[in-house]
């Protein structure tokens, strides 16, 4: 049920990937991966709700699963829960410092706090693992733009441009 559940997610019918993610919990309650797919596939429907409590169920068998604290992390913060989606990235990158995506996330969260300088730290930090991360060069120069640092934030966005060409976000903010 968990691999027919991976078919679906890629085939892009998360609404079909969950009847088999639960199928596979049912069967197995302490199998991670489907409690944290299942979680996936929810938060692809637009439940981040459900997908919080199935990444808390799949962090109670798998407390030091980098990638775990940050899904949940990404659930936090599309329900507005800032601080806690802050704290589950900083979990993310006590277990796996060196994750990109967790310091992008990171920065995601504290730029929507208003903590921009730690923003801008973040950003570069994903930046310093991944120098094609597109998305990172454009928040940053967002913050860098909401800092007045204009001239900085102008490269990033064309440093986003210059990895994908067709970024539109990019190119508004430039």
């Amino acid at each position: 049920h968990t691999n027919l559940g991976g078919v679906l997610m890629a085939q892009k019918r998360p609404d079909k990937a969950v009847t088999h993610y639960r199928k596979a919990v049912s069967l197995h309650p302490e199998f991670f991966e489907a409690h944290n797919n299942l979680g996936n596939a929810l938060q692809g429907l637009g439940k981040p709700d459900e997908a919080v409590a199935s990444y808390h169920k799949a962090l109670a068998i798998k407390p030091d699963c980098a990638e775990a604290h940050n899904n949940l992390g990404n659930a936090l913060q599309e329900l507005g829960k800032l601080d806690e989606a802050a704290a589950s990235y900083h979990k993310a990158l006590a277990i796996k410092p060196d994750y990109a995506e967790a310091h992008y996330n990171l920065g995601v969260s504290l730029q929507d706090l208003g903590k921009l300088g730690e923003a801008v730290a973040c950003y570069q930090k994903a930046l310093d693992l991944k120098s094609d991360y597109a998305e990172a060069h454009n928040n940053l120069g967002v913050s860098l733009q909401d800092l007045g640092k204009l001239e900085e934030a102008v490269a990033s966005y064309q440093k986003a441009l210059v990895l994908k060409s067709d970024y539109a976000e990019a190119h508004n903010n430039l």
